[in-house]
């Protein structure tokens, strides 16, 4: 009921013609009995706290937006000014200058007056007027003791004010202590945040303490409440016959995992078969957590509040309990598990001709590891891949069959537009005591290759046959990009003879995607390729379907994840549900809810789980680097500031070449052509260029390497 109140009221405030009202005109219009006033009153109340609707101070209410308003979070830089980040489709992000900012802090859900709209080339700017909701409770920093108080400095650079402690709130805590904080006192006009400790990590710099301490700034849970342990204990590892039997039985079929040497989460199996006439049967089975975690349960509440498994490079931390994500949902080879199982014909073109979603029971044949399956295809016969064929020689033609059908379907992609950007990723390697022994890059192959492949397929197909039931879903959508993004990256590509292809304001992901192709082998390629992906927005969960850009995709959802991401999960229930008896209109309405829910926590919380993972890894490959003072390295220049060079190693370690380094000349920043030249010599430096680097230092609390031109 409430759902469908505060649909028609934004309907109604939505419309050309509507001027702002009070309460009691609002009521009057809606025909509310005097008996409901009051709940239609606080329901007012509270989307005007939640950022939907507007108080003016007369005590009317309108939409923001209409009222030169801006809503949305806050993302402050550590130059002190910021952007407001619009939930809203389209919308582009609101400038506001340090000064403008009235005690709003970084992850803040505000409410800003516009004072200046947008002129070509610049963005709108505002002055924040409200905070919603604040982003913190608790800050994660360095505690510094004085005779009568403390300060608490943040770790997060874009939290940029100290935290006061007042003596007696700090917990006995010690100069130097990291420490977690939390705020009791708001900052003001001239005035810090106050706060009190309430847990003392241990010292700073100790490498087990710096982690737990990125682990804390970002919220992740670490241990899960003892009732949702309770709850998980309860659960049947046994699959029952009478379950067994409501399903389609696939334990006779050849399905297979494949996945990461330390995987324990095996939440995917897939299996190929090729059909007489010529086209290809892909089946992908997803483990069945939604039989296990049923919808308001303990264990679903504590998923999403958690959102998404967070995997740093030392541990992970799962979102769901181990009992489920190692245990009963995970596919383990040769015991019988729940699926939710897509079927789909594809043909030649990599077209799906058919499909069917459907519950199933399955029991994998193997559980198989990327490198190993990549050797057996790319080194065919070899003496190191030898013994892999003997042991799997029961399943060679599967695997051929597997890269046949993935190289179609990446075939398929690449002529609709998909942007394919194949950065290299960091493989942290780890002695026995936890320390860094090695960061080198993680190559990936074609065996992760076909799994990617075969999970886009997957997706894209369960996310169109929603999209067209009409049923509440929640969709991975990733929207054009922002017209002062493209015509700035437009502006740096042209120093190097490139041009973006078509209208900038309605830029097709093709016209990227040939750009990628033009710049591929050269020494510009990952300079070019990375300052692409900054342009572009990023990618969030939503509920309504707009597609997704990268992908050059018109249908997208995350499906094939369910142990480690919420929204999988969520869909999964509302698949179910479908395929069970269908969905009556007054479940409908309650469903738009909770995918409406789903979408923004998820969101929020996938981007506090690749901060926090980036984060670490930042962390292990300074602590790799501090050991290596005075070495010489191999690399490439991968951007350019008024203050310096980023150079990025062959094994991905990124450091900086400070500009007041380089005595050899006076060097001058080039912002048009991304570049800086020697007011003497005429040396040029720009993005892209191959150049050695000797590690001047490591600052461990910045996470910051210095190198030093070689």
């Amino acid at each position: 009921m409430e759902k469908i109140l505060k649909d028609k009221l934004l309907g109604l405030i939505r419309e050309e013609a509507y001027i702002p009202l009070s309460a009691r005109e609002l009521a009057d219009i809606f025909d509310i009995h005097d008996s409901e006033r009051p709940m239609f009153y606080e329901k007012l109340d509270e989307m005007v706290n939640e950022g939907y609707l507007y108080r003016t101070k007369k005590k009317k209410y309108g939409l923001p937006r209409k009222m030169n308003l801006f809503v949305g979070r806050l993302e402050v830089t550590q130059r002190g000014f910021g952007f407001i980040v619009s939930e809203e489709e389209g919308l582009e992000d609101l400038f506001v200058p340090a000064n403008g900012l009235n005690g709003a802090l970084h992850g803040d859900k505000v409410t800003a007056r516009i004072t200046k709209c947008a002129a070509e080339g610049k963005r709108s700017e505002g002055e924040i007027i409200k905070v919603i909701e604040r982003g913190y409770s608790t800050i994660v920093g360095t505690f510094e003791a004085s005779a009568k108080y403390g300060f608490v400095v943040p770790d997060e650079k874009k939290f940029n004010m100290d935290i006061y402690v007042a003596k007696g709130d700090e917990m006995k805590a010690k100069n130097g202590d990291k420490v977690v904080c939390k705020i009791t006192k708001w900052p003001e006009r001239g005035r810090s945040p106050e706060g009190e400790i309430v847990e003392i990590l241990g010292k700073k710099g100790i490498p087990e303490v710096e982690v737990l301490s990125i682990i804390r700034q970002h919220g992740v849970p670490e241990e899960f409440p003892k009732k949702v342990l309770k709850e998980a204990e309860s659960i049947d590892e046994a699959v029952a016959q009478s379950e067994i039997a409501k399903r389609v039985d696939l334990r006779g079929k050849t399905i297979i995992t494949i996945d990461g040497a330390d995987a324990k989460d095996l939440d995917d199996a897939v299996s190929v078969e090729l059909l007489p006439n010529g086209n290809h049967m892909l089946g992908v089975h997803i483990a069945d957590v939604s039989h296990y975690v049923k919808e308001s349960s303990k264990i679903d509440r504590e998923a999403l509040k958690r959102g998404t498994s967070v995997y740093f490079a030392d541990r992970v931390i799962p979102m769901l309990p181990q009992k489920l994500s190692n245990g009963v949902c995970s596919l383990n080879p040769n015991v019988d598990r729940l699926t939710l199982s897509v079927s789909m014909e594809i043909d030649k073109e990599g077209k799906v001709v058919k499909h069917e979603i459907f519950e199933s029971v399955i029991k994998s044949q193997a559980r198989l590891v990327y490198e190993d399956i990549s050797d057996i295809l790319e080194k065919p016969g070899e003496e190191g891949t030898r013994p892999l064929e003997e042991k799997y020689s029961h399943l060679l033609e599967d695997f051929k069959r597997m890269e046949q059908l993935a190289r179609i379907l990446m075939n398929k992609r690449e002529k609709r537009g998909a942007i394919d950007f194949d950065f290299p990723e960091a493989k942290i390697v780890f002695d026995e005591k936890g320390g860094v022994l090695d960061v080198r890059k993680y190559d990936r192959r074609i065996s992760n290759r076909i799994i990617e492949e075969f999970m886009l397929v997957c997706n894209e197909t369960v996310a169109e046959e929603f999209y067209w039931l009409s049923i509440p879903f929640v969709y991975r959508i990733h929207e054009t990009p922002d017209l002062e993004k493209m015509h700035d990256f437009n502006r740096f590509i042209a120093a190097y003879g490139y041009h973006i292809k078509g209208d900038l304001e309605s830029v097709h992901p093709k016209a990227l995607q040939e750009l990628v192709h033009e710049i591929r082998g050269k020494d510009e390629e990952l300079a070019i390729s990375m300052i692409m992906l900054r342009s572009l927005k990023q990618a969030r969960y939503a509920p309504v379907s707009s597609g997704h850009f990268g992908l050059a995709a018109k249908y997208y959802s995350h499906f094939t994840s369910p142990i480690r991401r919420y929204p999988d999960l969520q869909i999964h229930r509302i698949i179910k549900e479908f395929l069970n008896g269908g969905i009556k209109q007054n479940r409908i309405e309650e469903l738009k809810e909770i995918v409406a829910k789903s979408s923004e926590q998820s969101s929020l919380r996938e981007r506090e789980a690749d901060e926090a993972e980036r984060e670490v890894d930042d962390l292990k490959k300074a602590e790799y680097m501090s050991h290596r003072i005075g070495e010489v390295y191999p690399g490439f220049i991968s951007g350019v500031t008024s203050f310096g060079i980023f150079v990025q190693l062959d094994n991905t370690v990124e450091g900086l070449v400070r500009l007041s380094s380089m005595e050899d000349d006076y060097y001058i920043f080039d912002s048009e052509k991304y570049m800086v030249v020697g007011e003497r010599t005429k040396k040029i430096f720009k993005i892209g260029e191959k150049i050695n680097v000797r590690v001047e230092s490591v600052n461990m609390d910045f996470r910051e390497i210095e190198f030093a031109i070689a």
